[in-house]
């Protein structure tokens, strides 16, 4: 087979497994989300405590972090100092397991599909905390561009059948804050010159993420399960459900280190569409045509904020390819300068 032949095999195989990691994350998020509300609906399993859940996933997924990084080894950890860690990992521990408690809690009064119409949201939140906190640059039409997405969520949730304004301001909430995490990270990691793997994310982040979910879990719901006497733990259930949220933070590494974050934004928009369709076909969630109507705005402005994002990072690319060649351009003439010079004064000698 001919070179050409050659060079097509491997990008075919590029491809192939591109489409496989994006297939493994999209199902590992699926099912994470659906056992999440399987768990948690009172209409379902009937287990409604977020925060203990979430400790749960937190506990687990600590403990398996800390024995492939500390005793397998089969990730290094990252240097900080101690003072790093409270001042930099913690705020983001906070972040993150408000955003989780939240988020988890919605799923006790929305269905699944209005809660990933909400979800469209994250775009507009983490582009204002940017602007607000100086790491992004306010732009007209990148404004008006939220405001469209913000308007067809709007209209989504007019047309929602079983609307519940308590649900929608936890979900609005987990928003918030975890874009609040998102922006940090870039403050207070990514400035510093220290970046996290999903292995090494959670070797840090969840035991402080646990340790912070304790507080309210004592108060709201330990006196609940105290009182509970049926409850009794089920290991295979909560099991499996930790074992696929930890797998997924495993899939994330694969996506992002294999492709790009940018793949996975768009992979996502894949996964609402599939998780709505489930909703609706499976769960028997209501999804009304002002939801789809809304929803459709909120998406295509959306994939016009990631169009706009890959163009971004192509101009980018292209800008430090351009400097490059102008180094090398003005290493060689140094150099050509200096072989002339040479031989101007053996001539003259």
């Amino acid at each position: 087979m001919g070179k050409g032949g050659a060079l097509s095999e491997g990008v075919l195989k590029k491809i192939i497994l591109s489409y496989t990691y994006v297939a493994i994350w999209i199902s590992l998020s699926f099912t994470v989300i659906v056992y999440n509300k399987y768990i948690l609906d009172r209409k379902m399993y009937d287990w409604p405590y977020p925060i203990s859940l979430t400790m749960i996933h937190m506990g687990f997924c600590s403990s398996l972090a800390y024995v492939l990084v500390s005793v397998a080894k089969v990730v290094e950890p990252v240097q900080m100092t101690r003072d790093v860690y409270l001042k930099s990992v913690v705020p983001i521990g906070l972040l993150y397991a408000l955003s989780l408690w939240l988020s988890n809690s919605a799923y006790i009064y929305l269905s699944v599909s209005f809660i990933q119409m909400l979800k469209a949201l994250m775009p507009v939140a983490v582009y204002t905390i940017g602007v607000l906190f100086k790491k992004e640059g306010f732009k007209g039409d990148t404004m008006t561009n939220m405001l469209s997405i913000s308007f067809g969520v709007a209209i989504a949730a007019y047309g929602e059948a079983k609307f519940n304004s308590w649900g929608v301001m936890l979900q609005l909430g987990a928003v918030c804050f975890e874009a609040t995490r998102l922006v940090m990270i870039q403050i207070l990691l990514t400035s510093k010159g220290i970046t996290f793997n999903p292995i090494t994310s959670l070797y840090y982040v969840a035991p402080c993420c646990f340790a912070f979910l304790s507080i309210p879990w004592m108060i709201v719901e330990y006196p609940k399960l105290r009182d509970t006497s049926s409850f009794h733990f089920d290991y295979w259930i909560f099991g499996t459900n930790s074992l696929c949220a930890f797998a997924l933070n495993l899939a994330v590494f694969l996506l992002v280190g294999k492709t790009s974050a940018l793949t996975m934004n768009v992979a996502g928009v894949v996964k609402d569409w599939l998780l709505i369709a489930f909703s609706w076909s499976v769960i028997k969630d209501t999804v009304t045509p002002v939801n789809l109507f809304g929803y459709g705005i909120a998406f295509l402005g959306v994939a016009y904020y990631n169009h706009a994002k890959l163009q971004a990072l192509k101009a980018k690319e292209a800008e430090k390819k351009a400097l490059q060649v102008d180094d090398e351009s003005g290493k060689l003439l140094e150099e050509r300068n200096a072989e002339k010079s040479a031989k101007r004064e053996e001539s003259d000698d």
